[in-house]
């Protein structure tokens, strides 16, 4: 059985591949600046370029989990994920509020895909 690691240091990997499965690590903003729908615009863009990377897309997300550090805020950060799923293609997703690493971050994304064909 191989696993493959992209992107890893001595803590983690942004991307672990086992079989015909991605597993994304949590993605946050680069830019914590941004409101709640620029910072998961944002991290949307990573997944897409990371997905890229393991050789598969959105159009095959299998599921999804989403931090939000306030609820209030949840149309915003939904906003933006509407836009950016691929239509008649949205993934099994959960979103709860949490309290994030840093305080800065709005919004925390760990989405798992297939590779295509599998």
């Amino acid at each position: 059985m191989s696993i493959t690691y992209q992107g890893s240091n001595n803590r983690m990997s942004q991307v672990t591949i086992h079989r015909d499965t991605v597993y994304l690590a949590g993605q946050v903003a680069v830019d914590a600046s941004a409101g709640m729908r620029g910072q998961t615009e944002q991290i949307l863009a990573g997944i897409d370029a990371l997905l890229a990377e393991a050789g598969t897309a959105k159009d095959h997300l299998l599921s999804a989990t989403i931090w939000v550090t306030d609820m209030s805020e949840f149309n915003e950060m939904n906003a933006a994920w509407d836009a950016w799923v691929a239509p008649g293609r949205p993934p099994v997703r959960a979103c709860v509020e949490a309290k994030l690493a840093k305080p800065e971050w709005k919004v925390e994304i760990m989405v798992v895909a297939a590779l295509p064909g599998a």
